[in-house]
């Protein structure tokens, strides 16, 4: 088996292998990117390993000796029916083949790629007591670029068992896989299913979690089919039971199913994928609005350090002190020569984009935890050598972190969509209405304010509390739900409509800073930011098309990110 086990090695050693140390502690966001990604290969630490076969020891003395939920009882409903000893290795893929029924599109390899990357670290928590060699081989499938079929729908947010158990199957030899990339820490693959709108393609059934594909600009791709419903076999490589980067099936019983299944890795990886992106596009989101507040010779006075040393949320604060960085503005800036104050788009900017900030960070706190968590249930104990039933899958603090988080994402668009109105109106810029050329009645970027808006109008859908939903299952035993799987979903979704708000601002305020022939200093972060925008954005001001430049500007808005970032004082 070619994944190794090691100690940790030395971070600086790992940054520049391309590794990532599996250990069921310290995994974080941006790990699971770059395993989901292909850019880097998991490797389980040494003690990691030790706390996973001490649990699997323990796991199968208590179950041999005492009832185990699971293990020698059924699940949900059945949890009082005793199985017999003797169906006992049966029972495990039993449960495994009656509990793989998720339905709906088949998700991209990213996402399942997220969800085998937080699965493996999870069962390095020590946990869950099953084999060690189930660890070994999820990450030999993540290293050799294989990931099993798994489909969409199956989830209410109170364990992802619907996915897991098509992923214990495949496990087990009895379900097919999909080979995603050459192997090692090569490409997962581009998502290419239905939802590619405006060359942002979405995944399959439309969550999300895809790349920003440049080279594609129209609406719907290969196999999409009326009703949405698209053909598999035209979006995705022919599944076998044995890929060449398969792992060699795993002897799976009843020590190892539902303990493979008690997990919402699925939802944790759909979610890291989620927060990475929308976190970047967040902070490009500001690039953007410095761009248009120097369009509009917009006041400095709204991000003057006084005025957030006196209301002291940290996110606002923060923001603040990253445009006075972009635009090269004073601590204490002096008031403008023109209008007292401007419209909430640039005046309000620290007061929204702030909570959006700490919501992305409220939201990191948790998915910290609960990627390194022994979640499952029953809890399996090798101190007390003992078997704790208890409650823990439930993720309601998930599902209200990415709810909160989408809400305060919306607000920001929003806001997007109100520095767009502004940078059409005459008043603000002192050029024609829209943007336009001087050929009479021109519309110049008026249609944009539709699209946005358009855009922003899924976005708000998008945004509805998925905690709000409820379910009572098997029986009425599973009598709550937090719908945090949803919550996962609508996140991913958010990523395409939320890029395509921020692009058309993008294209009106470098449109508006030519024809204006304003040129910030080229050291500054707006300046290089600029720059960068005049090269993939055409000068042409006639009326035409504008749909290739609003691809082409929300393609760019992954670099802004950088320049964001490289704003630190």
């Amino acid at each position: 088996m070619s994944s190794r086990i090691v100690d940790a090695p030395d971070p600086a050693a790992v940054a520049h292998t391309g590794l990532v140390i599996l250990d069921g502690i310290g995994l974080g966001v941006a790990d699971v990117v770059r395993l989901a990604d292909g850019s880097a290969r998991p490797v389980p630490g040494t003690d990691a390993m030790k706390r996973v076969a001490e649990s699997w020891d323990a796991a199968r003395q208590i179950a041999a000796t005492g009832r185990v939920y699971g293990r020698s009882t059924g699940v949900g409903a059945n949890r009082n029916e005793d199985v017999p000893t003797e169906a006992a290795a049966e029972h495990g893929l039993r449960l495994l083949r009656s509990h793989a029924g998720a339905i709906g599109e088949e998700l991209p390899a990213r996402q399942v790629r997220a969800m085998l990357a937080v699965r493996a670290n999870q069962l390095l928590a020590g946990g869950a007591g099953l084999r060690p060699t189930v660890v070994t081989a999820l990450c030999e499938a993540l290293e050799n670029g294989a990931h099993p079929v798994v489909n969409e729908f199956g989830s209410v947010g109170t364990g992802d068992i619907a996915a897991l158990a098509q992923a214990g199957l495949a496990l087990a030899g009895e379900h097919p896989w999909r080979e995603t990339g050459s192997g090692g820490a090569g490409s997962a693959g581009r998502d290419t299913g239905s939802g590619s709108v405006g060359g942002w393609d979405a995944g399959s059934g439309g969550a999300g979690g895809g790349r920003w594909d440049t080279e594609s600009a129209g609406v719907g791709g290969p196999g999409v089919a009326l009703g949405g419903v698209s053909s598999s076999a035209s979006r995705h490589p022919e599944p076998r039971r044995s890929a060449s980067g398969a792992p060699e099936p795993q002897p799976l019983d009843n020590n190892d199913a539902l303990a493979f299944i008690s997990s919402n890795a699925l939802t944790l990886g759909q979610a890291a994928l989620a927060l990475h992106e929308l976190r970047g596009l967040v902070e490009a989101t500001q690039v953007v609005a410095a761009l248009s507040l120097l369009a509009v010779d917009g006041s400095h006075e709204a991000y003057a350090a006084p005025v957030h040393a006196a209301r002291r949320h940290r996110g606002s604060a923060e923001v603040a002190r990253r445009m006075r960085q972009l635009i090269g503005a004073e601590d204490r800036p002096t008031p403008p020569l023109g209008r007292i104050q401007d419209p909430y788009g640039f005046r309000c900017l620290p007061q929204i984009h702030g909570p959006a900030h700490d919501a992305a960070d409220a939201l990191e706190e948790v998915l910290a935890i609960e990627i390194n968590a022994a979640a499952e249930n029953p809890l399996i104990s090798p101190e007390d050598m003992a078997a704790y039933h208890h409650g823990g899958f439930y993720q309601a603090q998930l599902a209200l972190a990415l709810d909160h988080f989408r809400l305060a994402l919306t607000q920001v668009a929003r806001l997007s969509t109100s520095r767009l109105s502004t940078l059409n109106e005459p008043a603000f810029t002192r050029l024609r209405p829209f943007l336009a050329d001087p050929e009479p009645a021109s519309s110049g970027v008026m249609i944009l304010e539709y699209a946005a808006g358009a855009a922003l109008g899924d976005l708000r859908a998008f945004s509805a509390p998925a905690s709000l939903g409820h379910a009572v299952l098997s029986r009425g035993v599973e009598e709550q739900a937090s719908f945090a799987s949803l919550a996962a979903r609508q996140t991913l979704r958010a990523c395409g409509a939320y890029r395509l708000v921020v692009g058309c601002e993008l294209v009106a305020a470098v449109r508006a800073l030519r024809q204006r022939d304003l040129r910030p200093e080229p050291g500054l972060p707006v300046g290089r930011a600029l720059e960068l925008a005049e090269t993939v954005l055409a000068e042409d001001p006639a009326d035409r098309p504008l749909t290739g430049d609003v691809t082409a500007a929300a393609a760019l808005l992954d670099r802004f990110t950088d320049i964001w970032r490289g704003s630190e004082a």
